[in-house]
């Protein structure tokens, strides 16, 4: 049996430039911030990238924090099992666990979904984010991503119905999957999510403010409803019940891919829908990712798309298409 006596845990925040800038409801920002995670024993290092979040109060310096105090505790033979125990849901336990189950994979010689037990991820199609704007300013944006399948809207509120309209006038080939982040009140849902069925929308996601969404459970939904502020692990799954038809599962939210793929096995036992999203980050955190692709109805995994470059490596692209990783990238 292999010694963990001897692992060392680096980790650092990087910053990767945005192409141009990335707007939702809550703001802008035109850099994605990350934070890596490098487990490494043997003459072999498996790495894991997070975002940590400010809407759930991370921080680039507390995530690395939380990391760093992870040292001692691996130092002492802690595996991928007990840290799920030893660190909150979060993004700095997603990079730790996704590190652990790189170094996990080439220790053995094996991909990880194999190591898991899981099916081999294929290709498949990504959704492509319209950042929120005017809506001429999406519709123009839209038009020049019309040629992609699965559009992927991100609105903000008041206006949403023109926003919508535009978009969709903009882009009548794609299928469209609109992205409120909490910003809809109950006194608009009814009349914005008309207008998503107007426009021929497949999916909302998040419209109410996570645990201000029980509106959603007291009226007729036109189109099918996404919980992403309203769930972060297994455990917030039951009160979805009612309100949501389908769950988006972030790895950041949910710590790492441990957790993320035992979520997507009990969601789908409730019948819930499965998204697989994402932060703006580089490839190395979408590719575990990627093993959630097979259960899903809807892959939003276009984070190193909407950066001015990638990191090395990175997963192979042909327009909305994705690749799964090389294993010198992860897994």
């Amino acid at each position: 049996m292999t010694s963990t006596l001897s692992r060392q845990l680096s980790a650092r925040i990087e910053h990767w430039p945005i192409a141009g800038s990335f707007t939702i409801s809550r703001g802008a920002k035109t850099e994605a911030v990350t934070v890596v995670a490098e487990v490494s024993h043997g003459g072999l290092t498996g790495r894991g990238e997070c975002v940590p979040y400010p809407r759930y109060g991370e921080t680039p310096e507390g995530t690395l924090a939380a990391l760093q105090a992870m040292q001692e505790p691996l130092s002492r033979g802690l595996d991928r099992r007990a840290l799920q125990a030893a660190m909150p849901p979060g993004a700095a336990r997603n990079a730790l666990d996704c590190a652990l189950l790189d170094h996990e994979a080439k220790s053995g010689g094996r991909r990880v979904w194999n190591l898991l037990g899981r099916p081999a991820p294929r290709p498949c199609t990504t959704a492509y984010t319209i950042s929120l704007g005017t809506p001429e300013a999406m519709a123009a944006a839209t038009a020049r991503a019309a040629h992609r399948p699965l559009l992927k809207i991100k609105l903000g509120g008041d206006g949403d119905g023109e926003r919508i309209a535009a978009v969709r006038k903009a882009a009548p080939a794609s299928e469209l999957i609109v992205d409120a982040n909490e910003a809809w009140t109950s006194d608009n849902l009814a009349q914005n999510l008309a207008a998503c069925a107007d426009a021929g929308v497949t999916l909302v996601e998040q419209p109410l403010p996570a645990g201000q969404d029980e509106a959603l459970a007291r009226i007729r939904r036109p189109l099918k409803v996404c919980a992403d502020e309203s769930v972060h692990d297994r455990a917030s799954l039951d009160r979805l019940r009612g309100r949501y038809d389908a769950v988006n599962i972030k790895l950041d939210k949910t710590g790492g891919l441990t957790e993320a793929l035992a979520m997507a096995d009990a969601a789908q036992a409730l019948g819930f829908e499965i998204m697989i999203g994402c932060m703006v980050a580089t490839s190395l955190a979408m590719a575990p990712a990627m093993l959630l692709a097979p259960q899903a109805r809807f892959v939003d995994l276009d984070g190193p798309l909407l950066l001015a470059r990638d990191r090395d490596g990175g997963l192979r692209y042909d327009g909305s298409m994705i690749y799964p990783p090389e294993a010198a990238l992860w897994g």
